[in-house]
């Protein structure tokens, strides 16, 4: 199944729970919340307050993406303030195993990822360790950047790991997705697609039902 995940990075954060109602009733299967530390990645963004009282509103599946150094220090938190997926990145902690097993052991799904430069070999130890695995088609960081058509083929060789050890994972892209791209990425093997300024740039309802009719 195709899943449409609207990073409110993009979104106004004078209308936040507005346009997270709104993503969600125009049939949004996950909402992305990206976390950024100013350590692993330039920018600083939102954390735990921010899921934490969003969760008190909404239902909808909390897709939360840590772009934070040693990301085993506070995977266990994300999920106890509402994350039911929490996504790392391998290029972060020196314990990926670790970091896993504090997901799993704080009882939400796990997703691994790798930024446009790392080589999609490196996620062959975990792969079938994990639920989800984010293919970031950007450098994580900013919102508003170009797909780098070089990862198309980092999601092709990233889905056939997958089928090739006849595994249940999802392949998530993060980065640059519009209605005009986005079957690039799911002929390529995706099939949970993060979208920020292409479904929050107004109107929103009818960019969510856009995408939904592309991603069938």
């Amino acid at each position: 199944m195709n899943i449409l995940s609207p990073s409110i990075l993009a979104a106004d954060f004078w209308k936040l729970g507005e346009q997270i109602k709104e993503v969600e009733e125009a049939g949004a299967q996950y909402l992305h919340i990206d976390v950024m530390d100013g350590r692993f990645v330039p920018s600083i963004s939102f954390g735990m307050p921010i899921i934490a009282s969003i969760r008190k509103q909404t239902d909808i599946f909390f897709d939360v993406h840590i772009m934070i150094e040693e990301p085993e220090r506070y995977a266990a938190e994300f999920v106890k303030c509402g994350a039911d997926m929490v996504t790392f990145h391998i290029e972060a902690t020196k314990d990926a195993n670790k970091v896993i097993q504090c997901i799993r052991d704080a009882g939400a799904k796990v997703g691994i990822s790798i930024k446009p430069g790392t080589p999609v070999e490196v996620l062959e130890p975990y792969i079938d360790k994990v639920d989800m695995v984010l293919v970031m088609t950007v450098e994580p960081g900013f919102g508003g950047q170009k797909y780098m058509d070089i990862c198309t083929e980092k999601i092709c060789k990233t889905r056939s790991m997958i089928q090739e050890r006849g595994l249940n994972v999802d392949v998530q892209v993060d980065g640059g997705i519009t209605v005009d791209n986005v079957h690039v990425v799911l002929e390529a093997g995706a099939n949970v697609v993060v979208a920020g300024s292409a479904v929050f740039k107004e109107p929103i309802t009818e960019n969510v039902k856009r995408f939904l009719e592309i991603m069938v």
